[in-house]
């Protein structure tokens, strides 16, 4: 049965921004003693249960909620009994939402103009496709596909998402504001958001605290405090995810900053993994020897670029599998897609990844 509630009256996506004195002041101290943000933060953000928008079992009154919350699309539910449910929190032009569908689903949207969106996994898997870009999605990376693409998403019956949705208009103007002048450009995003990256583990620590403070009664009651949280939740994302403005907007000391080659390396394999067949393809790509590119990747990543190429893979292809019709392609094939040519070597890196051989992925 469909299920309603409206937010407590406090989902305000687009609030007007009014001055609120010393009230960011008040927030960041009633949540300076909290700890740091480890690796897995993206499980523990709260659910936003106080603020749920709907649960239903049908897949038109999901597919027309949520074109309320982001933009009309298409919704294909798999097999199984769909439980849908949508949490929903405005915070000034920021909107959070808890979103799962409780079936394998297919969604595909037209391009948009008046909002971006960050595809954040908190369980499952997800595969997009923004444009001409491939995005494997899990607990370890979020996709931030361009507003102006044709989107297609295929995501796993276990899979969870915390969607970030930010006012377009909004992000560029404190864009501007930061810059201190007009961009000269479009603001152009990494589309793959690696979850474990030190400035967006900072990131998802303010989500989660604004999070755990919608769940009771804590400041973000105060109306005058949500669009400065907005605020904040703004610069840190354009500040930790890399972009056409990152150089400017951080500044001409990189001495610990990631290199560029090196993220766009990072990126490249995120987005092109199926068609990259070597590291030294990806080097060639962005201008730096084999060797540069592998220590590059221990000293600011902590892995390599075979490894990180191989995770990037083995997401592609456990999307591919659950996705494919068994009885018109087999594990060889999508495996070979992937760029892993020895079938049995595959298994045993599937099985450690995932859990399960990848016929079974492939039957479910």
């Amino acid at each position: 049965m469909p299920e309603t509630m409206e937010g407590e009256g406090w989902c305000h996506v687009g609030a007007a921004e009014r001055p609120a004195g010393q009230c960011l002041e008040r927030y960041n101290q009633a949540f300076s003693s909290g700890g740091g943000c480890a690796s897995g933060v993206v499980m523990d953000i709260e659910p936003l249960t106080r603020h749920r928008l709907f649960r239903t079992d049908d897949a038109e009154e999901a597919r027309v909620r949520m074109g309320g919350v982001l933009r009309d699309h298409r919704l294909d539910p798999g097999a199984g009994v769909m439980d849908a449910r949508c949490d929903f929190l405005g915070v000034g032009n920021v909107g959070l939402a808890h979103l799962q569908y409780g079936v394998q689903v297919r969604v595909r949207s037209e391009p948009t103009e008046t909002f971006r969106l960050v595809q954040i996994p908190l369980s499952g898997w997800v595969h997009v496709r923004a444009g001409s870009s491939d995005i494997a999605s899990d607990t370890t990376v979020a996709s931030v596909p361009e507003p102006d693409v044709p989107l297609d998403m295929k995501a796993h019956d276990s899979s969870r998402y915390l969607l970030v949705r930010f006012d377009r208009h909004a992000l560029d103007t404190h864009l501007l504001r930061m810059l201190g002048r007009a961009p000269n450009g479009p603001l152009r995003m990494s589309q793959a958001m690696q979850l474990r990256s030190p400035a967006v583990r900072t990131w998802l620590e303010t989500l989660r605290m604004v999070q755990a403070d919608a769940a009771g009664p804590g400041l973000l009651r105060d109306a005058r405090l949500r669009p400065q949280v907005g605020q904040l939740i703004m610069t840190q994302f354009l500040l930790a995810q890399p972009n056409s403005y990152s150089e400017l907007l951080l500044g001409t000391d990189t001495s610990t900053a990631t290199p560029r080659p090196i993220r766009r390396a990072e990126q490249l394999i995120v987005e092109r993994a199926r068609d990259l067949p070597s590291v030294a393809d990806i080097a060639a790509a962005v201008g730096l020897s084999v060797r540069t590119l592998q220590e590059g990747f221990r000293r600011y990543l902590d892995t390599t670029p075979t490894e990180r190429l191989r995770e990037a893979r083995l997401v592609g292809v456990h999307a591919d599998l659950a996705a494919a019709d068994p009885t018109t392609t087999t594990v060889a094939a999508i495996a070979a897609d992937w760029g892993f040519w020895h079938l049995g070597r595959f298994s045993a890196l599937y099985r450690k990844r995932w859990g399960v051989s990848p016929s079974t992925t492939l039957r479910c």
